[in-house]
């Protein structure tokens, strides 16, 4: 293109533009770019819908403008606290028959516990029972005593050891004191054995001493005399 005027005025000019050209391009090339936050969430914490990938893009764009402090920000503050069905649809099944189990385990934990507590209630109360029979069985040792030496045979102190023997009873206490049954060890203590002409068998033939039993609990032994065959 042809030109007129001064050629060193034109070199000039057209320096002072390439040199402010490339001033320009120095500039935009040493500013440091700002950094770019994307928000990749596959549901939008707003309205909890998933995310389309043209809508992650648009997303993308639309967080491209502004500082990085005031993406951060916008990016917190649009995330929601989950509603409280939503925590609890969140919990799994396999959670869910755990906490189950355990709530059957404390059950049966719990049944067992009273079960032995009132087990052991009773066998507290049957203790102490028969704690006081045992105290007792000396006081009726006299009785028997006084009542075969003829002492008890009326008057008021008759009457007090009946009533004594009659508020054992409702307690469970039993005498053994059966003449002419077979010998058992566990309810007799021998301390006699007379041979006899007609025994076929070791049989009691007189009682020395009383015995007593609670139930199936034997207090104390009679002693005996046996007869056994001859």
């Amino acid at each position: 293109m042809p030109h007129h005027g001064n050629e060193e005025e034109h070199h000039s000019s057209a320096g002072q533009q390439h040199a402010h050209a490339s001033g320009d391009n120095d500039n935009q090339e040493n500013e440091p770019q700002k950094p770019v936050i994307h928000d990749n969430r596959k549901v939008d914490p707003k309205t909890g819908q998933a995310r389309h990938p043209d809508q992650e893009h648009a997303a993308a764009r639309g967080h491209g403008s502004g500082d990085a402090l005031s993406q951060a920000e916008d990016i917190l503050n649009s995330v929601e606290v989950p509603a409280e069905e939503s925590v609890a649809q969140g919990v799994g099944a396999e959670e869910a028959e755990e906490l189950r189990n355990d709530l059957r385990r404390l059950q049966a934990e719990y049944v067992n516990y009273r079960k032995r507590v009132e087990r052991d209630r009773a066998v507290a109360g049957e203790m102490a029972v028969i704690g006081v029979l045992n105290s007792l069985l000396p006081v009726l040792d006299d009785v028997d005593a006084a009542r075969q030496h003829g002492d008890l045979a009326d008057g008021p102190f008759a009457a007090i050891a009946a009533k004594l023997e009659n508020a054992l009873k409702t307690y469970g206490l039993v005498r053994i004191d059966e003449t002419g049954v077979e010998f058992d060890p566990t309810i007799h203590e021998a301390l006699i054995q007379q041979p006899g002409p007609d025994v076929e068998i070791d049989t009691v033939s007189q009682v020395l001493r009383s015995g007593y039993r609670s139930g199936e609990r034997v207090l104390r032994a009679a002693q005996v005399i046996v007869a056994v065959p001859a």
